[in-house]
């Protein structure tokens, strides 16, 4: 696994505010969010740790196709936990897709901050079907 650097402590309150950016479907919100070099890694994807995007130009295009592909995507935390430079959530997701096909999700959310910006966003999912 890579080494991800460690830093100053970040605040529920960030977390917070960027849980309500997923819940408002905000993704000018979402993507300030993240540092320049920021990550999101999707749980779904080839490679061990799902799908990786890279910068604000790359995560900007996945959320904003995630939410023109489900107009009715929500997340819910559930619960919210800070240590230092990192920030987990457990979060309830519904969607239907353009196609009919409902989800419904429980995951994790594991953050790696630099000061109050997302370094990494590391998304861990319960597999339904």
């Amino acid at each position: 696994m890579d080494h991800i650097e460690t830093g100053e402590p970040v605040s529920l309150e960030t977390i917070r505010r960027i849980g309500a950016a997923f819940a408002n479907r905000d993704v000018d919100g979402i993507v300030d969010s993240f540092a320049e070099d920021g990550e999101f890694r999707n749980a779904k994807g080839p490679d061990i740790w799902g799908k990786s995007y890279k910068g604000k130009g790359e995560i900007r295009k996945f959320f904003t196709g995630l939410f023109a592909g489900s107009a009715d995507i929500k997340w819910r935390h559930t619960a919210e936990y800070v240590i230092g430079n990192r920030g987990i959530t457990e979060w309830h997701r519904t969607a239907t897709l353009s196609n009919g096909e409902k989800q419904e999700w429980l995951g994790v959310d594991i953050y790696t901050f630099r000061g109050q910006k997302i370094l990494r966003k590391d998304t861990y999912i319960k597999v339904v079907g």
